[in-house]
């Protein structure tokens, strides 16, 4: 059974993964195609995919300032969307009962509003997985979905203790003194090296510390690894860590999505509610946007932010299943709130990847709703008269930028969208501006009239690259431009659009090794046999 359905999820992931739509969606419908051929759910499958969960909210801890939950835009913006989107939802549904006299329909007041409130989160696993494709994690529109999200997080834990009908355990509140444990965790990660011990250490962290610990004072476990990822996330080889896990995550995810589709087998009435449901996720978008707009974000970040939380959540599940063991709700709507999550996915996913083609088409009329001020981390900024830019400024870009400050002396500067980087880069003594070059609006903004020789290319996102240069040409700008690339493939597409000089970051990483030690030492001339003998 294990080897049919994880043939059906690479088949199905695939075939969708070749018509623009993130495998995710390919691994939901293997999951309903598993489980309509009358195929059996393979033992352990509910483990993986909670395990999936749990490693995603601590790489999501490992990548987060708490500070930046703090900020209005972030806690009262999730708290207004709640509050406003289980109002509507709540309205729709009274309304879908009055015209809709069905079985499936048949709830009382109390469980409507149990379902608005389920139908009011978005899901942490498909926007940080769409964030991450896009290498948008850290950009200022990430960090917002991302933090919106986890205050959603924390509604979803005070929800489901209310829910289960009993408090947490006294002991929980040992887990203040969780602080106190940094030292100890940082020391474990310290002496455990590189390879398969730091990954187990990694494990211990997230489930041993983080999950089980809060599981055992009544506190839920996935809230626990997230915990636990902050409290680490401070250590420098936090950010190896979080990639150490990546692979691992990402394989225990996959039975996350396809245990979503094997709930059971649908009906035609389920699944016109469950598009019916869909059909409802302009309006929660556009209150999102109304919301999160009115922090002086500009219209780019408040679409970007809108479009990467416009789906329905898995804890709808969760919702379903304790409503559905209390006797509120018919066990049919487990399989509508299932049809409905893998549905939204699948509306969400091109609007979500495609967003800058969304946000073009729309410009002049998103630009209405634009407050009279600008969010000091949103504003864009001019480049000013500079001759060499770098755009991208992580190790690559700033071992670039070093490297050109010796021709173009402060005639140069670096662009990087994360805050922290900008930071770390203007300690060293860097010129480098807070900006976004996939941005729309900052290449509207940028002067035409500087006389730019130079751009050199160092995104992580091939496809940031990629538009960066077509922005290039279609401004007109006489210059020269240089970039990075992980695949041979990748180096072609950047020459066949004009890239005077592509290189493949890993194959130069080698050649470049070569020339330094070329530089310091000669190769050619042989060592003496008593040094070549180790004596």
């Amino acid at each position: 059974m294990l080897v049919i359905l994880v043939s059906f999820a690479f088949g199905f992931g695939l075939a969708l993964s070749r018509i623009g739509l993130p495998p995710m969606v390919g691994f939901l419908v293997a999951g309903f195609v598993y489980n309509m051929v009358g195929l059996g759910k393979p033992e352990g499958l509910e483990f993986i995919a909670d395990l999936g969960i749990t490693l995603l909210l601590f790489s999501i801890g490992l990548k987060l300032d708490v500070r930046g939950l703090l900020k209005a835009e972030i806690w009262l913006s999730a708290t207004a969307q709640m509050v406003l989107t289980t109002a509507f939802m709540c309205g729709v549904l009274l309304l879908g009962q009055k015209m809709f006299p069905v079985p499936l329909m048949d709830m009382s007041l109390q469980t409507l509003v149990v379902l608005g409130f389920a139908l009011a989160f978005s899901s942490t696993v498909f926007a940080v997985k769409v964030l991450e494709e896009k290498g948008d994690l850290t950009a200022f529109y990430g960090r917002v979905a991302v933090g919106i999200l986890i205050m959603q997080d924390l509604f979803a834990v005070l929800f489901l203790s209310a829910s289960a009908g009993k408090l947490p355990s006294i002991w929980a509140l040992s887990v203040l003194a969780l602080p106190l444990l940094r030292p100890v965790l940082f020391r474990l990660l310290d002496i455990a090296g590189r390879g398969e011990l730091f990954v187990l250490c990694g494990l211990f962290i997230a489930l041993g510390v983080g999950a089980e610990g809060f599981a055992l004072v009544g506190l839920k476990p996935d809230l626990g690894a997230l915990v636990v990822g902050v409290l680490i996330a401070s250590h420098p080889r936090a950010s190896e860590l979080s990639k150490a896990l990546f692979s691992f995550k990402e394989l225990m995810l996959v039975g996350f999505f396809l245990s979503i589709g094997m709930k059971g087998l649908p009906t035609w009435e389920m699944l016109i509610a469950a598009l019916l449901l869909c059909l409802l996720l302009p309006i929660k978008t556009g209150i999102y946007h109304l919301i999160v707009n009115q922090f002086g974000l500009r219209a780019r970040t408040s679409l970007f932010t809108s479009l990467s939380l416009a789906n329905y959540s898995e804890f709808g599940l969760i919702v379903a299943a304790i409503a559905v063991g209390q006797g509120l709700l018919p066990s049919d709507w487990l399989l509508v709130m299932a049809m409905t999550i893998s549905l939204s996915f699948a509306v969400s996913a091109p609007f979500s990847t495609n967003a800058e083609s969304v946000y073009r088409r729309t410009l002049n009329w998103l630009c209405r709703f634009e407050r009279s001020f600008c969010h000091p981390h949103d504003a864009p900024i001019d480049l000013g008269s500079v001759r060499a830019v770098v755009l991208g400024m992580g190790r690559i870009g700033s071992g670039a930028y070093d490297e050109l400050e010796k021709i173009y002396g402060k005639e140069i500067c670096g662009v990087e969208h994360a805050p922290e980087r900008v930071d770390f880069n203007r300690s060293q003594g860097r010129k480098v501006i807070l900006a976004d070059a996939c941005d729309t609006e900052f290449w509207l903004k940028l002067r035409k009239d500087i006389g730019l020789e130079l751009v050199v290319l160092a995104m992580p996102n091939h496809q940031g690259n990629v538009y960066a240069v077509q922005q290039l040409r279609n401004l007109n700008f006489d210059c020269q431009v240089a970039a990075i690339a992980r695949y041979p493939e990748e180096v072609e597409e950047l020459a066949a659009i004009g890239v005077c000089a592509a290189y493949n970051m890993y194959e130069q990483a080698g050649a470049g090794l070569v020339r330094s030690a070329q530089a310091g030492c000669r190769l050619d001339t042989p060592r003496k046999k008593g040094a070549q003998d180790g004596r």
